[in-house]
C-alpha cells in the first residue's frame, strides 16, 4: 500500500515583507501560505490507480499564459498506481518552496529538485496543468471561488494555453525558460512582464519502470524589479525575522556557513562579532571560523552591501557551552545465557550542571525505544545488537554513543512443532517454531529416532518405515549457551497401502471401448476409481465402457485399515477408430443386389472425405463427398450408362486425429 500521501497547494495571498528568493521591491516581498494536507490511509491493492485529487475553481483573471483564466479552475491530483501499491512505494517529496516573484531580464536558476525516500530515478520536465472545474460559487458560506461548480471529474483536461505559450514553453525568455531533466534546475532569462502558469512533472522510476508522476502547479509573478539581497546563515535557532542562533557544545572554534540570497549582487560583505567588548571584523571570508575565548554568549553580524538601498544584515547570537558526554554501560538481569532482561544504567555528564541532562533517547537496535534514564529491556531478537544512547542538556546541547549487546540466551524449555505429529508411510515432516530467540545463528541439532539426524532451525525429514518415533534437540548459542531435550514418541507413522492395477485392452478404441481394470494393490482394504470423466466406481476390480474417445485419466485411490491412502494413476488414449473398405465389383442390373459402388466401413469423426471414379481414359465420371454415396454405373449418376470395364477409385479423407489417408482400387463394372 502506499506508505506517504502528501498534496501541496501554494496560493498568492498578499503582499508581505519577504520571500524565499527573489524580492520585487527592496525591503518588500511576497507573502505565501501553505496549506498542507496530510491523511493516512489504508487501501487494498487495486488492479486500477487510487486518485487522490484537490479542485478549485477560478484562477487570476490576470494570468498570461492562458486562455480567460478567470474561467480556469485548478485541479492538483495524484495517481496510485498498481504497480507502486505492489512495491509499497514512496512518492518524491520536492525539496524547496518555489519562489513567486521573479525579475524580468535578469537570469534565473530555481531548484525545484525532488527527494525519493526509496532512491528512485527521477526525471523532471515542464507539463500541463489541469483545470478543475466550474466559474460560478453556489455555497455562499464559502468564499468565492473556493469550491468548483459544476465538478470536474476525471479524466482531467490540460489548461488553454494561449499562443505563443504552451506547457514546455510556459515563460519564454532569452534564453528560454527551461527545466534540466536530470537535476530539476529551471534556468533561463524571462523578458515579459505578467503572471504565468507553470507546471514541473517528477516522473519516478524503478528498474526503468514507471511508478509515479508527482505534479507542481505554479504561478510565478514576473515583475519589472530590482534584485535586493538578503543575509542569511546556517543557523540552529531562528529567533527572529533576521536574528539567528548558533549553538557550539564543547567546541570554541565555530564554523559559519554563509546562506545569503542573491550572491551575485553582493558587492560588499563583513562579518562582526564582539567577543568581551573587542570587536572583530571579517571582510574576506565568506563563510570563516571564528575562535571564542570559551564558554559564554556572544553577539555578531553579517552585513551586506553596508549603506546601500540593495544591503542587508542577519544579526547573531552565538552560544558555547560545556562539552556534552553520552555514555552508558550495561548488565544482564540474570546471566547472558538466560533469557531476561538487560539493564541499561546511563554514564553521560556534563560540565553544564548536575542536572543538566533532560532527555534521554535511547534506540535499542530491534525496533524498541526508551525515554528512560536508566530502562530495562528484553530483546526480542538475538545478536551483536546496536544499542545507541543520545543525551541532550538545558542548552540544547546532544551527544549519541553506540555499544553493542551480545544477546544470545537459549530459552528455559525447548517446544517444538510440526507439520503433522501422525503421518502415513512415507511421512515429510517439517520441524519448526522453536522459541525466541533461537534462530539461524544457533547450532540445532537433530536425532530424529529412526538412526537418521539432521540440523538447522526447520529441519525436513521422511519416516519411510511405520513406527512410533522419539525426537531429540539440542541447542547451542554463539557464545555456548546450551540447553537439549527429548521428545518421547513425538511422531506416529501409519502404515500405508501401495496402490497399483493392470488394464485390458491395453489400447482400447472407439471399436472396443470396454476396458477391465484389475486390483494389484497391496494391503488395501477400500477401493475408489475415477475413470476420466465419466464415471466412480468402488469395486476393486472394475470394467467400465467408455462413452466417448479421447485421453482419459483414470485414478485408483486405496485405503489401508489404517486409514492411510495411496493413489496410482494412468492416462487411458480411446482411439477414434476409422475403417473404410472398397468392394471391387457390382453389377448395376436394376435387380436391388449389388447395384452401386461404394465402400463400405466405420467413418465417424472422418472429415474432408472424397470419392473419386475415372474411366480407361482419364475421364472422371463420378464423384462424392458423402460415404455413403454409391456410383450407379451412369455418368455423373445421372448421364448414359457407362459401358462394362474395369474403372480406376481413389479414395481420400482426413482422421480424427488429423491423418492423411488414401486408398487406391479398381471398380468392375459388370453388365
Amino acid at each position: 500500500m502506499w506508505q506517504s500521501a502528501q498534496a501541496e497547494v501554494a496560493v498568492l495571498l498578499n503582499w508581505g515583507t519577504r520571500t524565499s528568493g527573489v524580492v520585487a521591491h527592496p525591503r518588500a516581498g511576497v507573502c505565501v501560505e501553505e496549506g498542507v494536507y496530510q491523511f493516512a490511509l489504508t487501501l487494498p491493492i487495486s488492479p486500477e490507480s487510487y486518485h487522490i485529487s484537490y479542485q478549485r475553481c477560478c484562477r487570476n483573471n490576470t494570468i498570461t499564459n492562458i486562455v480567460f483564466p478567470g474561467d480556469v479552475g485548478a485541479t492538483y491530483t495524484m495517481d496510485l498506481t498498481p504497480t507502486a501499491q505492489f512495491v509499497c512505494n514512496n512518492s518524491p517529496v520536492f525539496n524547496e518552496v518555489p519562489p513567486i516573484v521573479i525579475c524580468a531580464n535578469e537570469p534565473i536558476d530555481f531548484d525545484f529538485s525532488a527527494t525519493d525516500p526509496d532512491g528512485d530515478d527521477l526525471v523532471y520536465s515542464f507539463c500541463t496543468p489541469f483545470t478543475g472545474g466550474g466559474t460560478n460559487q453556489t455555497q455562499p458560506t464559502l468564499p468565492n471561488g473556493v469550491a468548483p461548480n459544476p465538478d470536474l471529474p476525471p479524466p482531467y483536461q490540460g489548461v488553454p494555453f494561449a499562443a505563443p505559450y504552451s506547457a514546455t514553453d510556459p515563460m519564454q525568455g532569452n534564453p528560454t525558460v527551461t527545466i534540466d531533466p536530470n537535476t530539476g534546475f529551471i534556468t533561463g532569462v524571462p523578458e515579459f512582464l505578467g503572471q504565468y502558469v507553470v507546471g514541473v512533472c517528477v516522473e519516478e522510476y524503478r528498474n526503468g519502470q514507471l511508478l509515479s508522476v508527482v505534479r507542481r502547479d505554479f504561478q510565478f509573478n514576473v515583475a519589472d524589479c530590482e534584485p535586493t539581497v538578503v543575509a542569511d546563515v546556517q543557523e540552529d535557532v531562528e529567533i527572529a525575522n533576521q536574528e539567528f542562533q548558533i549553538i557550539s557544545c564543547g567546541e570554541e572554534t565555530v564554523d559559519f556557513v554563509n546562506e545569503s540570497f542573491q550572491q551575485a549582487f553582493i558587492d560588499e560583505f563583513f562579518w562582526e562579532f564582539d567577543i568581551n567588548g573587542n570587536t572583530i571584523i571579517i571582510d574576506d571570508v565568506w563563510s570563516p571560523s571564528v575562535t571564542f575565548p570559551g564558554i559564554g554568549i556572544y553577539t555578531g553580524q553579517l552585513v551586506l552591501n553596508p549603506g546601500t538601498v540593495c544591503g542587508d544584515t542577519a544579526n547573531l547570537i552565538v552560544s558555547v557551552f560545556p562539552e556534552i558526554n553520552a555514555d552508558f554501560e550495561f548488565a544482564y538481569e540474570l546471566d547472558s545465557c538466560t533469557l531476561g532482561s538487560v539493564l541499561f544504567t546511563d554514564l553521560s555528564f556534563t560540565a553544564a550542571g548536575i542536572n543538566a541532562l533532560q532527555i534521554w533517547e535511547w534506540d535499542f537496535g530491534d525496533g524498541n525505544t526508551s525515554g528512560e534514564q536508566d530502562p530495562n529491556h528484553q530483546f526480542s531478537i538475538p545478536g551483536n545488537i546496536p544499542v545507541e544512547l543520545t543525551v541532550e542538556d538545558v542548552n540544547g546541547c546532544r551527544d549519541s554513543i553506540t555499544q553493542f549487546v551480545e544477546h544470545f540466551p537459549v530459552p528455559e524449555e525447548l517446544e517444538v512443532n510440526a507439520s503433522e505429529f501422525i503421518g502415513c508411510e512415507p511421512a515429510g515432516i517439517l520441524f519448526d517454531r522453536l522459541p525466541a530467540p533461537i534462530d539461524s545463528t544457533y547450532d540445532v541439532q537433530w536425532e530424529f529416532g529412526d538412526g537418521n539426524v539432521g540440523e538447522g532451525v526447520n529441519p525436513f525429514h521422511v519416516f519411510e518405515n511405520e513406527g512410533i518415533y522419539t525426537v531429540s534437540i539440542s541447542v547451542t548459542s554463539p557464545i555456548g549457551c546450551f540447553i537439549d531435550t527429548v521428545f518421547d514418541d513425538l511422531i506416529t507413522v501409519l502404515p500405508s497401502p501401495t496402490a497399483g492395477f493392470s488394464f485390458s485392452p491395453e489400447n482400447p478404441n472407439s471399436l472396443e471401448p470396454r476396458v477391465t481394470f484389475t486390483d494389484e494393490s497391496i494391503e488395501a482394504s477400500f477401493w475408489r476409481w475415477e475413470l476420466g470423466d465419466f464415471g466412480i466406481s468402488l469395486e476393486p476390480s472394475p470394467t467400465f465402457v467408455f462413452p466417448d474417445t479421447g485421453l482419459q485419466q483414470v485414478l485408483q485411490i486405496v485405503t489401508h485399515e489404517s486409514g492411510c491412502r495411496d493413489t496410482a494413476a494412468v492416462i487411458l488414449d480411446i482411439f477414434p477408430e476409422v475403417r473404410y473398405f472398397l468392394p471391387n465389383a457390382f453389377t448395376p442390373n436394376g435387380d436391388g443386389t449389388n447395384d452401386g459402388f461404394r465402400g463400405e466401413g466405420v467413418m465417424e469423426g472422418a472429415v474432408n472425405f472424397r470419392f473419386q471414379i475415372w474411366n480407361r481414359y482419364g475421364e472422371l465420371v463420378f464423384e462424392s463427398g458423402d460415404p455413403f454415396e454409391a456410383w450407379n454405373g451412369t455418368k455423373r449418376n445421372s448421364g448414359e450408362p457407362a459401358p462394362a470395364g474395369v474403372y480406376v477409385v481413389v479414395v481420400r479423407y482426413t482422421t480424427p486425429r488429423g491423418q492423411e489417408v488414401e486408398l487406391n482400387g479398381f471398380a468392375t463394372l459388370i453388365r
